[in-house]
């Protein structure tokens, strides 16, 4: 007898692709990280992180949640969401000019008496429209359910880094600002390959999932920038406070404790990156959109769902921050070497936050529909203030592990606001108002 019934099986497979295919994505950056942390050594690693950390703080300023926002607009709009395209193109245009030209300016501004972190800033800018260009892609295949294609676009920028890292290993010498370079000339490379998607959804060739072929009359009246910027606000504002959230410990290390303890906590928050990747493949990369649909159009099976993924994503929290707990010790000096022996302590300090992410995920995944993202904006802002203003007390005095507990205290608050959040919707649904 089949232990998948009938109707689950195309979820399973198409989780389990995804899943693969975030599992090598996960471990090609694992191993270009260690790579780079063994060759270039805490200092010239750290620099690197720091560098990258920044950009990647910044980054989520191009298209400012435009990504989050199509998801959500066509699953309750269905076709006539195309009418926010245009709109959309001359916004992303704009917001990724202006982190760009932040990026820059605090390169050549704010690290202007450190000129290896300014060179190495300076080659990382082009991260910037890459990971806009990998967002971008990525929302148009996860519309289109193209589960295949999406495993293998996101598997692009890791299988770059992993590229440069070995070039790095076996090249007679390395530095932070030549590896910077290479990341940049990737992005460049991504932003060009994701071209002909951008053409493609502009020239309305998409092939959008679960509402039917396309309508023949044209869509409704394309709306203003300053409409789009009010009803897309709000996945902007999420999306650039979390880098800052998780990578905020980072950049205060480098310039409070300097580059060598920021290496060593950059290599804890790539192990942290790396096991994050699973509930984000199936909530973001697999789930969303169809939240977005089934919160309009089918919230008994909104509600399933999740409660389904809350008990599933709290046991795979709990089983996967356990055994975090008790390899690092045994895995970090082997992997990393033992100039990172301090990196075991943080992992396991932050071990206490992967049943956190795991359930926040879950929990949070009921705020991303309908009219409910001004509270998660709200509850990401105060955990972001929490973990700017704690890792500011501890560091200074407990360095990468002040840093570490900050994150776990930051999380655990995150968690409690998504849920209260997620409990508020629940009365209004037994009071009978809205709850999808």
């Amino acid at each position: 007898m089949n232990a998948i019934p009938q109707g689950w099986r195309p979820a399973v497979a198409a989780i389990s692709l995804l899943w693969v295919a975030t599992l090598a994505a996960a471990g090609m950056v694992f191993l270009a990280q260690t790579l780079l942390a063994r060759r270039l050594g805490p200092d010239d690693y750290g620099l690197f992180a720091s560098s990258l950390a920044t950009v990647t703080m910044i980054a989520p300023l191009a298209g400012f949640g435009l990504s989050q926002f199509r998801l959500k607009a066509y699953g309750s709009e269905g076709w006539d969401a195309d009418r926010w395209m245009r709109p959309a193109l001359r916004f992303s245009l704009l917001t990724t000019l202006l982190a760009l030209a932040l990026v820059v300016g605090w390169a050549l501004l704010g690290a202007a008496g450190d000129a290896g972190t300014r060179t190495t800033l300076l080659w990382l800018a082009p991260m910037v429209p890459g990971l806009f260009a990998v967002d971008f892609v990525g929302s148009k295949l996860r519309l289109e359910e193209r589960h295949g294609a999406l495993a293998l676009w996101q598997l692009l920028l890791p299988g770059g880094r992993l590229a440069i890292a070995l070039l790095a290993w076996t090249a007679a010498a390395a530095s932070a600002a030549q590896v910077a370079l290479g990341h940049g000339l990737l992005a460049i490379l991504v932003a060009a390959v994701a071209i002909p998607q951008l053409s493609a959804m502009q020239a309305g060739r998409m092939r959008l999932k679960g509402h039917g072929p396309r309508r023949m009359e044209p869509p409704p009246p394309s709306p203003g920038v300053r409409e789009l910027w009010s009803q897309a606000w709000a996945y902007g504002l999420s999306a650039a406070l979390y880098p800052v959230f998780f990578q905020v410990g980072t950049v205060l290390l480098k310039y409070l404790g300097g580059n060598a303890h920021a290496g060593r906590y950059g290599i804890a928050l790539a192990v942290m990156t790396a096991i994050y990747l699973f509930p984000a493949t199936v909530y973001q990369k697999y789930l969303l959109s169809r939240l977005h649909r089934w919160a309009v159009h089918d919230p008994e099976r909104f509600r399933g769902a999740y409660r389904t993924g809350n008990a599933a994503m709290l046991a795979a929290g709990i089983a996967t921050g356990a055994t975090l707990a008790l390899v690092a010790p045994w895995l970090v000096p082997r992997v990393f070497g033992a100039a990172y022996g301090e990196v075991a302590t943080l992992l396991q300090v932050m071990s206490i936050c992967v049943p956190l992410r795991f359930l926040s995920t879950a929990v949070g995944s009921a705020l991303l529909t309908r009219d409910h993202m001004r509270y998660r904006v709200n509850a990401m802002l105060a955990a972001t203030l929490a973990a700017v203003l704690l890792n500011l007390w501890l560091v200074p005095r407990h360095q990468a592990l002040g840093a570490a507990w900050a994150t776990a205290a930051a999380e655990a608050l995150l968690l409690l606001a998504m849920w209260r959040g997620a409990r508020r919707l629940t009365r209004e649904a037994g009071s009978g108002g809205d709850a999808r």
